[in-house]
């Protein structure tokens, strides 16, 4: 007989890493337990199946109890809880939650995935009906019906994150009055401010309202929700309320059993994610990792992580011995028709670890510009001061996002430079990206800033530097001057200023922009090499906080 394996929890990482030990050990004892009704479901699919995007819920099942236990001869039992481990004798206590009989089952291994959970507000009227977290089918079936079925029109959702916003999104869509709360200064915390302004400006200009920097203190109405009132005082008609605030790794049963508990909260871990037991491994979402850009303590609960992690346990069981070099938090999401992407990490991440770090920001088109149906995405490059490896990425967009967030993950992933950017040699046809590529671009941008050539400056540095006497220089034509001004400039266009240098004092500090940063770039070129000491406002006037 081989050895028997206990899985507990059936999603992402417990899947993965039952499918992968049935590949490498066909002998093994495999068994799943799932304290859901559904194994290996799309978690990230649910906000589309309650917005009816996608229509039926089996789409959502990437594999049933039945058919992954006929194809991977698993014992899978769904609805059983497993409530204790007791490692000194390598077995657990399930709860069999249909019938109420409680069983123990002895293990060789035992694989931790038990997820996270959602964060829930401790709030008056929090627990009332009308009112859902978005974790599994159940949870989206139970909010698609309150709105196919109630007379729902307003819709608040508490918390701006991946979750928060593509609800966000599909109630929109559903034509509903769509307000969002968080409690953060800022939409999307994954990003840094001036990218998340350009998501808010768009998707507010679809209808979805937002609030920033105020939190609900109580959810008003009986039975039902009515009204959030916000810590501000505001209150919010609401016949729906989505929690969207973020989930924190399920780690009372592993606390149970006196594993180890990292300092993030998450299950400790070792390398090739063996918990502090010898015999039970953990992986997904209730784990602690490494990140992989500075080797941090971290939580990254995303899917791809999960099924990954999963894989490796998978192998390490089989005895292949596979270490987990760590995550790195790529993401991806739809927002109407607007793409955001990151990956790596985030300057508020960096600064808080002591990190030193550059910026860049540019604003490519997704092909060539020549060719029909051509849009602006905005890349926000991170790289280290001294060799320029490339510590993070976000991309705001339309079209092509992915080509290029997915190109800057792998970067990441084999420690390249912002030169090894300017040297990646990509695919190139005008419907599909121009001949020097966005990555390409951004490349070139963080080289010129490594190499001197520019100095940049952000817009929240402006307002200091012209109370200590420098000069802000508008380099766009005089119609974009006079269309989008910005307080306190003078409009030297970029075409004539070799001609206006004596407009330019030589003995002040000159702070150049134009609309997205390119024609700027050419002015500080022009006055560096005549002289004067000028910079240049990284990502012009599409990130100006005060624009249009």
């Amino acid at each position: 007989m081989g050895k028997k394996i206990v899985i507990v929890g059936g999603v992402a990482a417990g899947a993965s890493a039952a499918a992968r030990l049935r590949r490498l050990d066909e002998e093994a004892e495999i068994i799943m337990f799932e304290r859901g009704q559904d194994i290996s479901f799309a978690n990230c699919g649910l906000p589309y199946y309650i917005g009816g995007v996608i229509t039926k819920k089996n789409r959502l099942l990437v594999q049933t109890p039945r058919g992954m236990s006929r194809r991977f001869n698993i014992d899978i039992r769904v609805l059983t809880e497993v409530q204790q481990i007791i490692p000194a004798e390598k077995r657990v206590v399930a709860h069999d939650l249909a019938s109420g009989e409680k069983y123990s089952e002895s293990y060789d291994y035992l694989v931790l995935c038990p997820g996270a959970n959602p964060v829930i507000p401790d709030i008056p009227g929090v627990n009332r009906p009308n009112v859902y977290t978005v974790r599994n089918i159940p949870d989206s079936e139970k909010i698609k019906a309150h709105v196919e079925l109630s007379d729902v029109r307003n819709v608040v959702v508490i918390g701006a994150g991946f979750v928060g916003m593509e609800m966000a999104e599909m109630m929109q869509l559903r034509e509903l009055n769509v307000t969002v709360v968080e409690a953060s200064p800022q939409i999307l915390g994954v990003l840094d401010p001036e990218m998340a302004r350009l998501v808010e400006k768009y998707v507010a200009l679809k209808g979805v309202k937002f609030i920033t920097g105020d939190m609900p203190v109580e959810l008003q109405g009986d039975p039902a929700v009515n009204k959030v009132v916000l810590k501000s005082g505001t209150e919010l008609p609401a016949d729906l309320v989505i929690l969207g605030i973020g989930v924190r790794p399920e780690t009372w049963l592993a606390e149970q059993a006196g594993l180890a508990i990292g300092e993030t909260g998450g299950i400790l871990v070792d390398e090739y994610l063996r918990t502090s037991d010898p015999f039970i491994f953990a992986a997904g979402d209730a784990i602690q990792v490494k990140d992989y850009v500075t080797g941090y303590n971290t939580l990254v609960p995303m899917a791809g992580p999960a099924n990954r992690q999963g894989w490796v346990v998978a192998n390490n069981i089989a005895g292949r011995n596979i270490k987990y070099p760590g995550s790195q938090g790529t993401g991806i999401i739809k927002l109407m028709d607007m793409v955001v992407a990151v990956t790596g990490r985030n300057e508020k991440t960096l600064k808080s670890w002591g990190i030193d770090y550059l910026t860049c920001h540019v604003h490519p088109n997704s092909h060539a510009t020549y060719y029909p149906g051509a849009s602006q995405m905005t890349i926000k490059l991170i790289f280290s001061k001294d060799e320029g490896k490339v510590l993070g990425a976000q991309v705001v967009g339309f079209d092509n996002v992915d080509k290029a967030i997915d190109s800057l993950a792998t970067a990441i992933r084999a420690r390249m430079t912002v030169y090894d950017l300017q040297d990646l040699e990509l695919a190139y046809a005008p419907p599909f990206s121009s001949a020097k590529t966005p990555v390409n671009l951004a490349g070139y941008a963080a080289g010129n800033i490594l190499d001197g050539l520019v100095e940049p400056v952000r817009w929240e540095e402006v307002e200091s530097r012209l109370k200590a006497g420098a000069v802000l220089v508008d380099v766009r034509t005089e119609e974009e001057f006079d269309s989008m001004p910005v307080e306190g400039a003078i409009n030297l266009p970029v075409d004539d200023l070799r001609n206006k240098l004596d407009q330019l004092p030589e003995d002040q500090e000159v702070l150049a922009f134009c609309q997205v940063g390119l024609r700027s770039y050419v002015a500080n070129r022009i006055l560096r090499q005549k002289g004067f000491k000028v910079k240049n406002i990284s990502g012009g006037y599409k990130l100006y906080p005060k624009g249009k």
